[in-house]
């Protein structure tokens, strides 16, 4: 019922004028003059977390005004979704065996990188458009911008780094591609879902969106989603952010307690 809420909202928003196409995708602007305009809009603006959330699901819904019937009818047209979480600073560490022990002995921290970035498309990303067109864009797990922080070393290692770093979030899951995913559900509709991992961030993710008609980049949309907790969760962030002397000192409380109550319960007499 909510997603066709949803629908129904967008192609009443398709009834009004529509404003010159701003820079909405982050910083990518298209290199000419197209008659073609991208809507979308997003089943909810905010997924709430709470102590039994287990992942949710966002259906992405969106449509091309101006486009030409013949390359629609073609398939010359390609779509690029995109869910990218809040930046922060990332490490990386690499173990190495040091008399029979692992330890780690090397590491390297990546500056303001998506906590997490999910990508769907209505085809594999390679076929969309020029390789060098998708890297300058930045979009993908691959052409993501990965500039360390104090960098001191040689190419080989930095490279060895960036590729542990996308393994490592794709195996947790919070870095996910899914070719295909996005469907078009008529002529000029067309629909994304796009799944939200059971760890995923709290705070502003942005929903992007890339239309390419033929291989040339031709219009983007963004729009924002927020994720928040609530409940319990929301009371103990917001405590040991606003307040960490009396959060820290609540826990040792607690340690303290449940320390004291653990000894009596097992005790031997």
């Amino acid at each position: 019922m909510r997603h066709l809420l949803a629908a129904v909202a967008l192609l009443a928003a398709m009834a009004t004028p529509v404003a010159a196409q701003t820079d909405g995708s982050g910083g990518a602007q298209p290199s000419g003059d197209f008659s073609e305009q991208l809507e979308i809009g997003i089943s909810t603006d905010e997924i709430s977390i709470t102590s039994d959330f287990r992942g949710a699901d966002l259906t992405i819904f969106g449509a091309i005004e101006g486009f030409d019937e013949k390359l629609l009818a073609q398939g010359k047209y390609n779509l690029v979704t995109v869910l990218e979480g809040p930046k922060d600073n990332a490490t990386v560490r690499k173990k190495e065996r040091v008399f029979g022990i692992w330890v780690n002995r090397h590491s390297m921290t990546f500056e303001l990188v998506p906590e997490s970035y999910s990508l769907a498309t209505t085809r594999d990303i390679s076929q969309i458009a020029p390789p060098q067109d998708i890297a300058n864009m930045g979009i993908g797990v691959d052409h993501m911008r990965l500039v360390p922080t104090g960098f001191v070393g040689n190419g080989s290692n930095l490279t060895e780094f960036r590729d542990a770093f996308r393994r490592i979030r794709e195996q947790n899951g919070v870095y996910q591609r899914d070719p295909g995913g996005v469907q078009f559900i008529s002529s000029s509709l067309f629909k994304a879902s796009i799944r939200l991992p059971a760890d995923v961030p709290n705070g502003i993710h942005l929903v992007r969106a890339y239309l390419f008609r033929d291989g040339t980049f031709v219009a983007a949309k963004a729009l924002p989603l927020r994720v928040v907790k609530t409940g319990l969760e929301e009371a103990i962030t917001r405590a040991a952010h606003e307040q960490p002397f009396f959060y820290g000192l609540f826990a040792v409380l607690i340690a303290v307690i449940t320390g004291w109550g653990a000894s009596l319960l097992f005790r031997r007499d």
